[in-house]
């Protein structure tokens, strides 16, 4: 079985000043904020997951969603380069941390954009969503990085959501989820199920036949559980209202590199 870590970081006292695209702003209460990120972490840790927290970035209002800094594949951690220039500060401390635990570094590099929440991976395969934070030259870097250790990465059209995992994620056995209305292209995936919330489209996977995944979809909750899988469900509301989902707040490291055991 592999080795099981997550880098997470804490929310930023600033965390209602966040980007929002796609959804009009709504109050944030940061107490609430706090007490869910906690929980999220604890259900990581009762999933037998160990995390590893990247110091926080108080100045940072979007800080608390890591997953936009990095793509990791294999020992390979490739930094992004958000594509909201608000989030360029967080990506340094979110490499140093990775760094620490034996990865190596790559970098997307300037005029490319790519935000870690743009990309789904699966089974070598590696789909990059296209759209406001992500661009094709973005793309074409992280392929560069990827393929040769074995990736496919395939381009998405992306144009109705923020990342492309704000409308599908993978299931443990590959079948990709998403909210219909959000998804430009459903045929783009061989196996597609269709949540019937749209936050139901969010899972984490924790184990091989396990799931993580926000607590206001519990029709798509019952959906997976009628799969055969064992599913978590977390409050992440405060999350939500700046498009975060349960992806955002952890960058999954499935398999530590050798380095990492000394």
């Amino acid at each position: 079985m592999d080795v099981t870590h997550a880098l997470i970081r804490r929310p930023s006292p600033r965390l209602e000043e966040g980007e929002v695209t796609h959804l009009e702003r709504r109050p944030v209460d940061a107490g609430l904020a706090r007490t869910q990120w906690e929980r999220y972490v604890e259900a990581l840790h009762d999933a037998g997951w160990t995390t590893h927290e990247v110091p926080a970035a108080p100045e940072c209002p979007d800080s608390v969603f890591v997953e936009d800094t990095m793509v990791v594949y294999g020992d390979l951690a490739v930094i992004s380069r958000p594509g909201a220039d608000s989030r360029v500060p967080e990506t340094s401390a979110a490499e140093q941390s990775v760094a620490s635990l034996g990865y190596r570094i790559a970098r997307i590099e300037a005029p490319g954009t790519l935000d870690g929440g743009d990309v789904l991976k699966w089974g070598g395969t590696v789909w990059v969503g296209v759209g406001g934070r992500t661009n094709e030259e973005g793309v074409r870097q992280l392929a560069a990085h990827l393929e040769p250790l074995g990736a496919r990465v395939v381009p998405v059209p992306l144009t109705k959501v923020l990342h492309l995992k704000t409308a599908v994620t993978a299931l443990p056995d590959g079948t990709v989820i998403g909210y219909e209305p959000l998804v430009d292209d459903a045929s783009v995936w061989p196996s597609f199920l269709a949540a019937p919330e749209e936050s139901g489209a969010h899972v984490v996977v924790t184990g091989a036949n396990a799931v993580l995944m926000a607590a206001d979809a519990p029709r798509t909750a019952q959906l997976l559980r009628d799969r055969g899988l064992e599913v978590t469900e977390v409050d992440i509301s405060e999350y939500e209202k700046l498009e975060g989902c349960v992806t955002c707040l952890s960058v999954r490291l499935r398999g530590m590199p050798p380095s990492a055991h000394r």
